[in-house]
């Protein structure tokens, strides 16, 4: 197990009383999961929309209607799966196939996102931590706890899309804390992004705990309480300094 490594603000973990955790490349790795669930949708697409399946084999198309339906639909920015919705809605009109069709079209998407592989380290993490802390899942992304097996380690969960807004705004961790009846200050968040989880975190008044698998260097200007490269690590740290 690599050490968790230590950073110029002190990780007190006595102070913690609940933790937040991100979801999307802190449970489990994104991107697998979702070029599975975008085959998914092409091979739903071949059999219900063949026009558009045929649209959207073009390279760069699939990410240039995304693009143009995040600019004309910035008030769905916190919500990706209307943002998808609307992305497949825009490739059957430009294909001359019915609009309607983005409804089924979506939900074959979102079924298959929702099958995550998670990391070797999530469930022995998830396990210890729960034993520990109440957790409460917060994420940007479209993940349920539920469908993807996760919700029985989590007293509650927030999306960007059912709260409103997402990370990096105080609002949504304010809110986290609150589930479990805890403040900011009493609260250890962790993952990935460094802009979205950690100074979003330290910006809301609680401690944070970036995850960094891949060796990325540091380059915001509030630092992390603790870096970890994985989720044993963080258990590691966590209990060695509740003593």
């Amino acid at each position: 197990m690599a050490p968790a490594t230590p950073d110029t603000q002190a990780l007190d973990v006595k102070r913690i009383a609940a933790i937040t955790l991100d979801l999307d490349d802190t449970l489990w790795p994104i991107w697998p999961t979702i070029e599975r669930a975008e085959r998914v949708l092409h091979d739903w697409l071949v059999r219900e929309a063949p026009k558009t399946a045929e649209l959207l084999v073009a390279p760069g198309v699939l990410r240039e209607l995304r693009e143009a339906t995040e600019k004309e639909r910035s008030d769905l920015a916190h919500d990706l799966s209307a943002l998808r919705r609307e992305s497949i809605r825009t490739a059957l009109r430009r294909a001359g196939e019915d609009p309607a069709l983005a409804d089924p079209a979506f939900d074959a998407f979102f079924a298959e996102r929702q099958r995550v592989t998670l990391y070797d380290d999530a469930l022995p993490a998830l396990q210890w931590l729960s034993e520990r802390y109440p957790l409460v899942a917060v994420s940007n992304g479209n993940a349920s706890v539920e469908l993807t097996g996760v919700g029985r380690w989590f007293r509650a969960a927030f999306s960007a899309r059912e709260f409103g807004s997402g990370k990096p705004h105080a609002a949504i961790f304010h809110a986290a804390a609150a589930a479990v009846g805890q403040r900011p200050e009493q609260v250890l968040h962790v993952g990935d992004d460094a802009a979205l989880d950690v100074v979003g975190a330290l910006g809301a008044g609680m401690q944070a705990a970036w995850l960094v698998r891949d060796e990325r260097p540091w380059e915001e200007g509030a630092r992390p309480h603790l870096i970890v490269p994985d989720l044993r690590a963080l258990c590691a740290a966590l209990e060695s300094g509740a003593f």
